[in-house]
């Protein structure tokens, strides 16, 4: 078995004390529920890749062009071309992400969503999901529900008799 280092996925501000940056960065924190800066950091990184990634593909052909449009809108970013691509910032990533959706669709508060999907009271497509920066793609949009506690326990019981029956049919 090969290791994969990991690596941070996002980089530190060049400028640790821009007073201008950080009230901004407060700003999101409040907004959108985060647990840190850190997030506001990687969202930033996530958006430089895909720039980066649309502004080699200006010279490449339509085809290639227009898999990462698709691929963009399924997300949930509404692009047409490539320069909205390059237009993208780290506020439309963030709004992208399963916390803010839950504050959007008004099922909770910024503080309290986190909570929710940490403590497995929510669910997309009948799956919990745990993880408040799950990319929200927009055809799950509306599959988004909160499960009330008896309800987790039935569907974590019955995953963990799922995975036993896996464990006996491959032994």
């Amino acid at each position: 078995m090969t290791w994969i280092r990991k690596r941070k996925k996002y980089n530190r501000p060049r400028k640790p004390y821009d007073k201008v940056r950080i009230e901004e960065e407060n700003e999101m924190v409040k907004k959108y529920g985060l647990k840190n800066k850190r997030e506001i950091w990687k969202a930033d990184s996530a958006i430089e890749r895909i720039r980066n990634q649309a502004k080699k593909l200006i010279t490449a052909d339509q085809d290639e062009q227009k898999k990462l449009l698709e691929k963009l809108n399924k997300i949930g970013f509404r692009v047409e071309k490539i320069a909205d691509v390059l237009a993208l910032n780290k506020e439309d990533w963030l709004k992208r992400r399963l916390q803010s959706i839950l504050i959007a669709k008004k099922m909770a508060k910024p503080r309290q969503a986190r909570q929710l999907i940490v403590h497995k009271h929510v669910a997309i497509n009948g799956n919990i999901v745990n993880i408040p920066s799950y990319m929200v793609k927009v055809d799950e949009e509306d599959k988004i529900e909160i499960i009330k506690k008896k309800e987790i326990k039935k569907k974590i019981e019955k995953i963990e008799e799922e995975k036993v029956g896996e464990k006996v049919k491959n032994a």
